[in-house]
Order: C-alpha cells, then structure tokens, then sequence
C-alpha cells in the first residue's frame, strides 16, 4: 500500500477519534507515522503536533456550534499550561526516547484507569461555573505533559475535566479541543518546527483527511451517551498504553 492511501486512512482514523472523543488524536497518530509512514519518533512527534492541532481546531468550531465548549474554563485551563507546555518541550528533546515513550504509556493508562472507576461520571457543574484553582493546577500538570510527551493533550484533558473539574462528557470533550489547540502550538513554537523539517507529501493528505474525520466524529458525539464516550475513549488509551509499552520495552 502506497504512503499516500496510508496517509489518507490513517489521518480519516485520527480526525474521527478527535472529533468524536476530543483526544486520542496524537495517541493515533504518533504510531502510525512510525511504524505504518517510516518517520523517526521525533519527526512523528513534531509531524503528529502539526496534524492535530489543525484538526482540533477544526474539531473546536463544530463543538462550538453546538455549544459544548466552555469557553471560560477552558481558556483558564489552556492558559495555564503554556509556559509548562513550551519549557517541557525545549526538554523533550534531551531525554532517551524509551523514556519518554514509557512514560507515554504510564500516563495513558493511568488516564484509562480514572475513567473506568465506577462513579467518575459527572453530571457537570451549573452552567459558567468554573473552579479557578483546580483549573489553573490542572491545566499546568497538563501543560508540562504536553510538552514532553509531544502530544496534544487531549487523551489527558478529557479525563482532567471529566473527574477534576466535574464535566459532563460531551462538554469535556468540546472544552478539550480548546485545551489541544493551545497546547499544541505552545509545544510546536518551543520544539522550533518549521516547513523545512515536515514532509508535507505526506502530512498534507493525513491532515487533510483527519479535518474531515473530526466533522464525522462530532456528529457521531452527538448520538452516544456519555458515558459510552467514556468506556470507547477509555479502551482507545489502555490499547495505545499497551503498545506503547511493549514499543519501549522492546
């Protein structure tokens, strides 16, 4: 199978997962510009930041049509992780990579693991309430991960809003999109990406595809209960963590 088919299936994959579960994107997207594309790790990681945060931003104006995104703990919960974001970033770069695939894998199990627990559903606060120092805590913990894991955040912030800050799923995963977005150029400007060290033959499809995926995710969102989000989104991260770990282990 050629890069190019690859590329449009593989970005269609992510752009669904995106859209649908408001993470999960870079946990796609990273393997599979490995293993299936041929990219070193720290060109997937940069190529992967490039991909989503096109996408999430896609992903963010559909939500935002519908009213699931939170603006206003969302910006606090962005705001807070960019200087984390882009200081662990500038990081990144000087540690093993089975390290940081390792903790990869630890991060999103532990994720999955959050979401499962019986009892972690939130019916979400009142509308426009917002939690001010959970919010700015959490978004710099998830800010800091961002940056040295070389991914969006998504398969983190969903969970983070879910059981910290009380969201109901729906709006965890509109509100997410906004936290990716941000995240993700913190992590791009600090790694210093630039065109001359992106394959764009290659990125081009996978991210065009992805933005149409996140279209088709949202409105598959908008049929599924929440906590049927939540089971998918966390069996999505224990498989990922799974492979992650065997990739850094092996």
């Amino acid at each position: 199978m050629s890069a190019l088919v690859l590329a449009l299936v593989a970005g269609a994959v992510v752009g669904l997962a995106l859209g649908a579960l408001g993470g999960g994107g870079s946990v796609l997207a990273v393997p599979a510009l490995v293993y299936l594309l041929g990219f070193t790790p720290a060109a997937a990681t940069t190529a992967s930041l490039i991909i989503v945060t096109a996408t999430s931003l896609t992903a963010l104006h559909a939500h935002a049509r519908t009213g699931k995104v939170r603006w206003k703990a969302g910006a606090l919960f962005a705001a807070a992780g960019l200087l984390p974001a882009a200081v662990a970033g500038a990081v990144a770069s000087r540690l093993p990579q089975p390290v940081l695939t390792a903790g990869f894998a630890a991060v999103a199990a532990f994720a999955a693991v959050r979401m499962l627990r019986p009892g972690r559903a939130a019916t979400g606060p009142a509308t426009g309430e917002v939690r001010p120092a959970k919010a700015a805590g959490t978004g710099a913990g998830l800010g800091a991960l961002t940056g040295l894991l070389g991914v969006g955040g998504g398969f983190l912030a969903v969970p983070a809003l879910v059981t910290v800050l009380a969201f109901e799923m729906q709006a965890a995963v509109g509100t997410s999109l906004l936290v990716i977005s941000a995240n993700s150029l913190a992590s791009l400007a600090a790694r210093g990406a630039t065109s001359s060290g992106v394959d764009w033959a290659v990125i081009g499809p996978f991210t065009g595809t992805a933005i149409l995926g996140a279209w088709d995710g949202r409105r598959l969102a908008a049929r599924v209960t929440g906590a049927l989000l939540q089971r998918i989104f966390a069996a999505v991260l224990l498989a990922a963590a799974a492979a992650m770990l065997v990739d850094a282990l092996t």
